[in-house]
């Protein structure tokens, strides 16, 4: 059993994100989904990165790392886009992460210190054609992160959709994020 902190992305905590926890709590995970947003959901990523401008997004970053507080250190961080750098923030920096899952996308290393820490595996799940992973450069992170981690993964599915894992959007592609979840529970089973 692996226990995950888990990140929502900018449309907030979504059913379609508390399906993706439970599935892993079946499993036999512990999952905690904090919600960054106190509630509020948006129909559009636009809409939510309207918040989460009005709101600062360094503020929103110090809530998801705040969420750890009181929380055992040897956690696996996930986080679905926004809720990505989260995860990643905390993976570089919390001591005793023990893994993490990065969804639709990936910030440069550098951005939380100077390297990956050697002893934290990490995935990163994305699609190969989707405008912001790809064209916002979030996949150029991902490789540079993949080459110089020692256990790094970057799966690509065929595809242009952002949130493709959340199943409550439209976004939402079925045999992509079977393949996805199939990849994270086997990852949480190596860390169990």
């Amino acid at each position: 059993m692996a226990e995950v902190l888990l990140f929502h992305h900018a449309q907030g905590l979504t059913p379609g994100i508390i399906a993706f926890a439970d599935h892993l709590r079946r499993a036999g995970h512990i999952v905690h989904t904090p919600d960054l947003f106190e509630g509020r959901t948006f129909d559009t990523i636009e809409m939510g990165m309207s918040f989460v401008a009005e709101r600062g997004f360094g503020e929103l970053i110090e809530r998801g790392v705040r969420a750890a507080e009181g929380l055992p250190p040897n956690l696996v961080y996930a986080g679905f886009s926004l809720g990505e750098v989260c995860a990643q923030k905390l993976a570089q920096t919390r001591p005793g992460a023990r893994g993490a899952l990065l969804f639709y996308a990936c910030v440069p290393v550098s951005e939380f210190g100077s390297a990956w820490p050697k002893d934290v595996p990490v995935q990163v799940h994305g699609m190969d054609a989707d405008p912001i992973f790809v064209g916002e450069g979030d996949i150029d992170a991902a490789r540079a992160l993949v080459e110089a981690a020692d256990q790094a993964e970057l799966f690509l599915y065929p595809g242009d959709q952002h949130y493709f894992a959340d199943s409550s959007l439209p976004s939402y592609d079925a045999e992509a994020s079977a393949l996805l979840m199939q990849r994270v529970l086997d990852f949480l089973a190596a860390r169990s």
